[in-house]
């Protein structure tokens, strides 16, 4: 465990979040079944929380797993340590944040279960530091797909809208002033209408109160396209990462046949990263978030890939 790590943990309980600080981080979570010897690691996407798993946790915990979920950065209830830090976005970050996450907690060779930017967040830190995971589950983002060289089909392009619109000042205005409207819009699109209750997004929006939900957002995407410059905290990790490395975790693929945003083709074909078993799954009439459309059908094929 590294030194920031050993007398970092704490166990106060907020509103039912724990806490624990990485090295620029103090990460919010939510823990269940502690008691277990084995643990699956669920890290939410973009624009979501900790509140997409809920319908998933208990078919984990009663196959016997302690269940640990983490808000992201940019994310309630984690925030930053130091007002200096920079708001980065990129996903390598995301990968160094998961590791930290790991190692803090003392975790050994946990499930990583990754949804969206979750997804990016566990396959690099896969990339970052090999055999830090079991297993590990992707959801609705492909592994390797991360380059922006890669060819975008014409159907994937107008999809990715919102990327190029936070590259214009329109969009970095919006994103300040009118975030939880604009997160609504991907919500409403990305999957079949009427998929969600009002209540539950205006639940989960709560994560986004916070100004570094809209800095952290806009660098993101504007960072993988190349307008906004990289931080150099992470320059050691960004060569690391790319291009994507070669991994030796087995690894199951999980995709909504009718994903609004990112299509089914983007996580097709992706064997060639894998050393070791790797499936992929498409859910029918499922969109973009099918731990929250399916989530028992989410909760089986982990529990089945893992046995």
């Amino acid at each position: 465990m590294p030194a920031w790590a050993t007398t970092q943990i704490n166990k106060t309980k907020q509103m039912d979040m724990q806490f624990v600080e990485t090295s620029l981080l103090r990460v919010g979570y939510r823990e269940w079944n502690p008691q277990a010897d084995k643990t699956i690691v669920l890290a939410h996407g973009w624009p979501d929380s900790i509140r997409c798993w809920h319908h998933v946790v208990p078919e984990l915990v009663q196959a016997g797993y302690r269940v640990v979920a983490p808000a992201l950065r940019g994310f309630l209830p984690t925030t930053f340590l130091s007002d200096a830090t920079p708001r980065t976005g990129q996903l390598s970050a995301l990968g160094r944040d998961m590791v930290e996450f790991v190692q803090a907690l003392n975790l050994h060779r946990p499930v990583l279960v990754g949804h969206d930017w979750g997804a990016r967040a566990v396959a690099n830190a896969c990339g970052l530091l090999p055999g830090i995971a079991s297993h590990m589950v992707l959801i609705s983002v492909g592994y390797g797909t991360n380059d922006p060289s890669q060819p975008l089909s014409m159907e994937q392009t107008q999809l990715y809208w919102y990327h190029w619109f936070m590259a214009t000042e329109r969009g970095k205005r919006t994103v300040r002033a009118e975030g939880k409207a604009f997160a609504q819009r991907m919500w409403d699109t990305w999957a079949p209408s009427g998929w969600y209750l009002p209540d539950e997004f205006e639940q989960t929006a709560m994560a986004f109160n916070t100004p570094d939900w809209a800095e952290v957002t806009l660098h993101s995407y504007q960072h993988r396209w190349g307008h906004a410059e990289p931080d150099a905290y992470y320059a050691q990790d960004e060569k690391a990462l790319h291009p994507a490395p070669v991994l030796d975790v087995p690894t199951l693929m999980l995709h909504g046949a009718v994903d609004g945003v990112s299509l089914p083709a983007t996580s097709a074909h992706k064997e060639k990263f894998f050393t070791g078993r790797y499936e992929r799954q498409l859910l029918p009439g499922v969109g973009h978030f099918p731990q929250r459309e399916a989530p028992a059908k989410v909760a089986q094929a982990i529990l089945n890939f893992l046995r």
